[in-house]
């Protein structure tokens, strides 16, 4: 059964890397060179967990807004 999960990605500006986590699923976090690559680490990674049965998420991602500071 296929499952989708929104994961959050942003870059390091310190290291030039791309981080990406699942909001509200602990341990599903990883870092690559490219989005691509970030994909298949994120992908592997909640496979992992999930080998441990459904994950209990700590909060629910709503998802975004745009604020505008004068």
């Amino acid at each position: 059964m296929r499952k989708t999960f929104t994961a959050v990605v942003e870059k390091d500006s310190d290291t030039g890397l791309y981080v990406g986590y699942v909001p509200g699923f602990p341990g599903a976090h990883t870092q690559a060179e490219t989005l691509d690559e970030l994909r298949d680490n994120l992908r592997e990674v909640i496979e992992m967990l999930l080998e441990d049965g459904e994950p209990e998420f700590e909060t629910e991602f709503i998802g975004t807004q745009e604020v505008v500071v004068a």
